[in-house]
């Protein structure tokens, strides 16, 4: 049974306190950094880890490796790393980023609904500004990618009495979706948004899926909102339709490179919102996760990997 545990990352010495109570028979090694990941990793056999924080140098030097446990729902950094081998196990977190990710989005459909920047430069120039606003009420959300967080999301859309149209090759109904489309029919559902969200996992196929035919069949007054994953959207083709006004606007959480680099034009663009990839975080995102990390990691040590949850098929 493997006895020897590394955690890497910021909240690493939080995790390995929490899980060695619940865990006695195992030992948890604590690493902020990569530096100290490597000073630790010799012995572990399970890593824990966030996808973009794992690095090919770490999985070199832990021969005995059998279980990586993300802490992220994605874990296309992990898959993409050419030395992991097949007898490593991957595990993925998820199920409870729903409040989070929709809260998240709702901060993009309430911005390029009530203009937030405007707001904040009305107060700041302590000038009275009584008009009409913009509802969300008979919106159509567009969202691309039908899990439990689009479930979540498409709830919370219907309270505020939105229209939620899904795109999935999954699933042809699920709760609160007054439609669901294949994504072979992507643009028509486009055609439909004044909002078009991006939940979808990023994948071989998924690349770039949000591109230049989705874009031109979207309305002038739509929306594109990414809280997936950078990859998934085509970003020149997306940077071309914002400075041709095919679309309205962007609010953004990923980016294809991350940090986005500073020299990119998404950042100066009057008609995009940016967040530096939030969208997965809370600050109970501890106690949001643990529940699944004792679950797996008992299953796994006691031999019976059959019992985990979320693992990923490479």
């Amino acid at each position: 049974m493997p006895s020897e545990v590394l955690i890497k990352g910021r909240d690493a010495a939080f995790f390995a306190a929490r899980l060695a109570k619940a865990l006695p028979d195992l030992r948890f090694h604590a690493a902020r950094d990569g530096a100290e990941a490597l000073a630790k990793c010799a012995n572990a056999e399970v890593l824990i880890i966030r996808t973009d924080e794992i690095f090919a140098e770490l999985v070199d030097k832990m021969p005995k490796l059998r279980l990586i446990q993300a802490l992220t729902t994605g874990t296309d950094h992990i898959q993409a790393l050419p030395n992991l081998g097949k007898h490593v196990t991957l595990a993925a977190a998820r199920g409870f980023h729903g409040p989070q990710m929709s809260e998240l989005a709702f901060i993009f459909l309430l911005h390029f609904t009530r203009d937030f920047r405007d707001l904040f430069a009305t107060q700041e120039a302590h000038r009275w500004n009584r008009v009409e606003q913009s509802l969300l009420v008979d919106r159509t959300a567009v969202i691309v990618g039908v899990g439990s967080i689009a479930e979540d999301l498409a709830q919370k859309c219907k309270v505020f009495g939105m229209r939620t149209v899904g795109v999935s090759d999954g699933r042809t109904e699920a709760p609160h979706f007054d439609a669901i489309l294949p994504r072979v029919k992507l643009n028509e559902a486009a055609a439909q948004a004044d909002f078009l969200i991006v939940l979808i996992p990023h994948t071989k196929e998924t690349t770039d899926l949000i591109g230049k035919s989705v874009f031109d069949a979207m309305r002038p007054s739509g929306v594109l909102i990414n809280i997936a994953r950078g990859g998934v959207v085509d970003e020149d083709a997306l940077i071309d339709a914002l400075r041709a006004g095919k679309i309205r606007g962007a609010g953004l959480d990923v980016f294809k490179v991350e940090p986005l680099p500073k020299e990119s034009p998404l950042w100066d663009m009057p008609n995009v919102f940016i967040t530096s990839h939030v969208g997965g975080m809370a600050d109970t995102y501890g106690d949001q996760v643990m529940p699944l990390l004792v679950e797996n990691l008992r299953a796994f040590t006691a031999g019976q990997p059959e019992k985990m949850r979320f693992i990923v098929k490479r």
